[in-house]
């Protein structure tokens, strides 16, 4: 943190423009020894940036920011480029140049910026949703957390939880010896009836749709034995010859993802190995084996089978997928009947998909929790309904304590460097 850094945050050359981002304590040092001067304070100037050797580099638009109401809490410098390549390299030279400065690493802005207090973890996480976001209902959940609406919602949690602490303590403290027996003093009045609107509230956030069907898609796998039309109607609903089709049985002998967009929202769809008891060889077999994994995690499986035969999971759609072949046994239970060589029934069946979909994963704007986030929402949850539930204050304290470091780790008061890592280690060199 005592190093100044300095990236290219703008797309990779050739572009019109390219933007160098520069944060630390050597940020106006950089500046004045590129533009020859201090520009005033969040003002756009444009200057002519030489080397060292006093060579004219670039004609930019040089901006000074200092810290530490930046987006990193620190001095910070940007230099509007001409975004050739050569343009670009030469002002990179010339600032590592400079004492003091470095090229930036993945992400290290942002963890500077969580590091001085700008943005919380839940605000960093929804930020780094934000920028890999290739859908619309992607980019405005991710939206919605890195603009702090969870970040929000957990100070309005820790606030509760603080007073019932507080309550909690205080009575604690100003119990005389003899109002406390061997089973403890009682609960404050109303502290029960709190902890326990706080756990029910916490239990509907967490009833709500996830994050990762959001940020991975929501996936669909298609299931069923060789030679049922799995592959090709694969190929249908991503709209590529993705998957190799054949009569031979078996042609299909892994797994095969491909996350596409259908009206708006992500969706994973997986092509697997049919499925078989007899004549399958070393190879398919292993297939098959991750096939009925797949089916195991899917959040839709469209069966291809004989009627009734599918796993045994979560949601599965009955298909009839060759309905233009007259020498397939009939389904007279199907959900849909489709054919992926004629289009028969693949419209309907593509809205039917889209609407239970959008059922499955969070509406637009809406926060949606990750794992890690779930995770400790839950235990907040559970520690406060069990302080609810406590006749002795100690033990209510106890878990109210818990409950307090659950949501501190939340957004990132107490955390390990680990994971920390891990988060930041997602975002581009420059962001």
């Amino acid at each position: 943190m005592t190093d100044t850094i300095f990236a290219l945050s703008s797309g990779a050359p050739p572009a019109a423009i390219g933007v160098i981002r520069i944060s630390g304590p050597a940020a106006r040092l950089a500046l004045e020894r590129l533009a020859g001067k201090l520009p005033p304070p969040r003002r756009a100037v444009l200057a002519a940036l030489h080397d060292a050797d006093g060579l004219v580099l670039d004609r930019a638009v040089v901006l000074w920011l200092p810290g530490p109401g930046t987006a990193t809490g620190e001095d910070s410098a940007e230099l509007h480029l001409h975004g050739g390549r050569a343009v670009v390299a030469a002002v990179e030279t010339a600032l590592g140049a400079v004492p003091g400065l470095r090229r930036a690493e993945p992400g290290e802005f942002t963890r500077r910026a969580f590091a001085n207090g700008r943005i919380d973890l839940a605000e960093a996480e929804g930020l780094a949703d934000l920028l890999s976001a290739e859908t619309e209902l992607q980019r405005r959940s991710a939206l919605a957390m890195a603009g702090g609406d969870l970040s929000r919602l957990v100070a309005d949690w820790r606030m509760r939880v603080l007073a019932l602490s507080a309550a909690v303590e205080a009575a604690l403290d100003f119990a005389g010896d003899d109002e406390i027996d061997d089973d403890g003093a009682a609960l404050p009045d109303g502290v029960a009836e709190s902890c326990a609107a706080l756990a029910e509230e916490l239990a509907q956030w967490l009833a709500r749709p996830r994050a990762e069907p959001l940020r991975e898609g929501f996936r669909v796998v298609l299931a069923g034995p060789p030679n049922a039309g799995k592959s090709t109607l694969f190929n249908a609903l991503v709209e590529d010859e993705a998957a190799i089709t054949a009569a031979e049985p078996g042609t299909t002998r892994d797994v095969l993802v491909r996350a596409v967009a259908i009206g708006g929202l992500p969706f994973a769809f997986i092509d697997t190995a049919g499925l078989r008891d007899e004549g399958a060889g070393t190879i398919e077999r292993i297939g098959i084996a991750r096939a009925r994994a797949e089916a195991e995690r899917a959040d839709l499986v469209l069966w291809l089978g004989p009627e009734g035969e599918g796993p045994k999971v979560g949601t599965v759609w009955e298909i009839a997928a060759q309905v233009d072949r007259s020498d397939l046994p009939a389904k007279p239970g199907a959900q849909f009947r489709l054919s992926a060589v004629t289009g028969e029934g693949l419209d309907v069946f593509r809205e039917a998909l889209v609407a239970h979909a959008r059922m499955a994963l969070p509406q637009p704007g809406d926060v949606a929790l990750n794992a890690r986030q779930h995770a400790l929402l839950a235990e907040v949850m559970t520690a406060a309904a069990d302080a609810g539930r406590c006749t002795d204050p100690l033990l209510a304290a106890e878990n109210l304590r818990i409950a307090r470091v659950a949501l501190d780790r939340l957004v990132g008061r107490a955390g390990t460097e680990d994971m920390l890592d891990a988060l930041f280690g997602r975002f581009c060199i420059g962001k």
